[in-house]
């Protein structure tokens, strides 16, 4: 690819960060709009609970084989694509007709969603060549995205509370519309090198097993545990999960390959993405349906009061980023666990009639823990990993989060819906603790898998990767 002017690098920056405030302002824009879905939808809790994970699920599974199309057919091609999925899947979210046809919407935003972020992130490191181009790139990269969180609520509730919760999806099709003609313009095209080979068998296993996991576990309250359904759903995900293994360690070039994980660097960066991004999707999950339902606030003053979390995410997410850069990723990492757990156990304390200023509280902590975890995540993921294996192992991490939010969002609905007889901020209680665990098994995770021992691991299994690829060139 020709070298670009500045002014034009430029553009392009702004063009792919354009993709990234539509997919980050869709994390909060549709939890502000749940308790509005499901009053014109009549819907119960799981079914709420499909709404936002028909969307993390297919995300989660396709990204690694997004990126497998964009490195092959052209990145700035799939790129194109998945704005058109994107911006169709969610104008039919808007006329959607019931909430079978909503999920379906989601999850064909999703398909869109898997070839923007993953996408627009290999454009930005083809276009920055310069290491130090590149690290400000990043950096405005990350700025967009905790802004994009930041404005999700209070722009979602000023749509829900104006207009109505189909709003909320209008927003992209003019900004998506917009980033395809920019992008057409001026966007290069750019391809990997030695792009990997498309792996079917091994997109269709991920597909199969974390599709049957989500799915047993939203459905097991209403169909029962012990119900023929939903063990066989479990079993299956787990057999699932074994012959994804035994498949995967025979290819050349897998959709995710095993030996990954014998980095304890690597291993870590993906459980503590799991149980970080679980809590963080349980956070808005139930947060918006307490403040909505329980409180009877309104969606913009819900999204007014989740402003606090979302600006400490942000500032907090640039503290980060910096600690990353001078210190590392363990001091971050081991700084996100406390205010985590301490979010998490505070807010099993509510009840219906809680101030105001100890909920404002306890988000701006809750808000800071999620702020310092993200930037360390994908650092520790690519520690040891082979140059040529680095962005599998960060898209490995991104599905990580992604599949971290929907099990968040299944698993803590479940545990509300289990309360029968219970009102939802007593069946709430046991939920918040599910997700201070979570914040613990950061803090934990954050401290093994960034020692001494932990980078031993990831030299010997990147020297091991590295003759691997070696050896097949030959």
């Amino acid at each position: 690819m020709a070298e670009l002017s500045a002014k034009r690098k430029q553009l392009v920056l702004l063009i792919c960060c354009m993709s990234l405030f539509i997919v980050g302002t869709d994390v909060t824009i549709v939890n502000v709009a749940l308790p509005s879905i499901q009053r014109g939808f009549h819907a119960s809790v799981s079914d709420l609970q499909w709404t936002i994970d028909a969307y993390s699920l297919v995300l989660a599974c396709l990204l690694l084989f997004s990126g497998s199309l964009a490195d092959r057919f052209g990145r700035k091609r799939i790129f194109q694509v998945g704005l058109v999925f994107f911006s169709v899947g969610s104008l039919l979210c808007s006329v959607a007709p019931g909430l079978g046809w909503l999920v379906a919407f989601r999850a064909l935003q999703a398909v869109g969603g898997s070839m923007l972020n993953p996408v627009a992130l290999s454009i930005i490191f083809a276009t920055f060549s310069d290491r130090k181009e590149r690290a400000r790139a990043m950096g405005v990269w990350g700025s967009v995205f905790g802004l994009s969180l930041a404005l999700g609520p209070v722009l979602g509730g000023v749509l829900v509370s104006g207009i109505g919760w189909r709003a909320i999806f209008w927003i992209n099709v003019p900004v998506g519309i917009a980033a395809i003609v920019l992008t057409r313009v001026f966007v290069p095209e750019s391809k990997a090198l030695r792009p990997r080979h498309l792996d079917p068998v091994g997109q269709l296993l991920v597909i199969v097993a974390l599709a049957s996991l989500t799915y047993g576990i939203i459905e097991g309250p209403r169909r029962g545990w012990h119900s023929p359904l939903i063990l066989g759903l479990f079993v299956l995900s787990a057999l699932t999960f074994i012959v994804l293994a035994r498949v995967e360690l025979r290819r050349d070039e897998p959709l995710i390959d095993p030996r990954f994980f014998r980095s304890v660097p690597f291993s870590g960066a993906s459980l503590i993405a799991l149980t970080a991004f679980a809590s963080l999707g349980g956070f808005l999950f139930l947060n918006t349906l307490y403040l909505q339902d329980v409180r009877h606030y309104s969606a913009l003053d819900s999204g007014l009061l989740l402003v606090p979390m979302a600006a400490m995410l942000f500032l907090f997410a640039r503290v980060s980023g910096h600690l990353v850069g001078t210190r590392g990723p363990r001091l971050p990492l081991v700084l996100s666990g406390p205010p985590l757990i301490l979010g998490a156990v505070l807010l099993a304390r509510l009840t219906p009639t809680t101030s105001i200023l100890y909920l404002v509280v306890t988000y701006v902590i809750f808000g800071v823990g999620c702020g310092l975890v993200n930037a360390p995540i994908s650092t520790t993921a690519m520690s040891g990993m082979p140059l040529d294996q680095a962005g599998v192992a960060g898209a490995v991490a991104s599905t990580s989060r992604q599949v971290g939010s929907s099990l968040g969002v299944a698993v803590t609905g479940s545990i509300v819906a289990l309360g029968t007889g219970a009102t939802f901020v007593g069946a709430s209680h046991a939920a918040w603790y599910v997700l201070a665990g979570c914040g613990a098994a950061v803090l934990v995770l954050g401290y093994v898998s960034t020692g001494e021992w932990a980078r031993t691991t990831a030299t010997r299994n990147g020297e091991r990767l590295e003759q691997r690829t070696n050896e097949m060139a030959r």
